[in-house]
């Protein structure tokens, strides 16, 4: 049986997180070649290994995503060594701070989320994507909570900074899949919001979650991630400058 994404190098920025180390196993079992970045050598080394004793191949590099230099030198290593980048995924955090008022909420702290991830995205999808359209094929995929329409009611959940920098991350997202479409890169984005990961503690936001979600569930970490490979399969191939909702209808487009 062939794979999704048989033959295909992905870097993973972010990858030894939850969603991240759980996006590069499923890449990898599909075929791909996976390349973990994040600031902790210890847990790339550790989510590096787990694939490999698996019989996937992996690779990993600490570094900062908010670093232009270093991105686009691991970028170019990439290239160097397996001779292309065919998928990158940006999965890094970005501070979010939730559960204060906007009213009662610092500057920094508002606006933390929307430059870091902002700048993040910029930073990774940029450095990737020059080397994709010198090629004329590539995916970049982001991920955001779909905060950015404000579905959440504010008795429920204060959100912060969190809906504007997912309203950034989506504009970017599309403007770039309008500039570099034309030379065969596509770029999507996923929305998730309240993953279950193992050793998550239940506590009352994330039990409103469930009660709010079409499917009476929250979505788990290898739901977002068998999306992801299929958006970055070629069997996605018509997909570009869209967001696929991965919230169990906690939200609706």
């Amino acid at each position: 049986m062939t794979h999704l994404l048989e033959g295909k190098n992905a870097i993973i920025y972010g990858g030894s997180g939850h969603i991240g180390s759980a996006v590069a196993r499923t890449f990898a079992r599909e075929g791909a070649c996976v390349f973990l970045v994040g600031r902790t050598q210890q847990t790339l080394r550790q989510a590096a290994d787990e694939i490999t004793a698996r019989g996937g191949r992996a690779h990993y590099a600490a570094l900062d995503t908010l670093d232009e230099q270093a991105v686009q030198q691991h970028a170019r290593s990439v290239v160097e060594q397996v001779g292309s980048i065919d998928v990158a995924f940006n999965l890094t955090t970005r501070g979010d701070v939730q559960g204060t008022r906007l009213l009662e909420m610092d500057a920094e702290d508002f606006l933390r989320p929307t430059l870091t991830g902002l700048r993040s995205n910029f930073v990774t999808a940029r450095a990737c994507a020059r080397h994709m359209v010198e090629r004329g094929s590539g995916v970049l995929l982001m991920l955001t909570s779909g905060s950015g329409p404000a579905w959440t009611p504010p008795e429920v959940w204060a959100m912060g900074g969190t809906g504007p920098a997912d309203a950034a991350t989506e504009s970017f997202m599309r403007y770039l899949a309008s500039e570099v479409g034309p030379r065969g890169v596509r770029v999507n984005c996923l929305w998730t919001a309240g993953v279950v990961f193992e050793g998550d503690p239940l506590h009352a936001a994330k039990e409103m979650l469930n009660n709010m979600s079409m499917l009476r569930k929250r979505p788990t970490v290898d739901e977002v991630a068998e999306t992801a490979a299929f958006l970055a399969s070629d069997r996605g191939s018509g997909i570009t400058a869209s967001i696929v909702n991965v919230t169990s209808g906690i939200t609706a487009l």
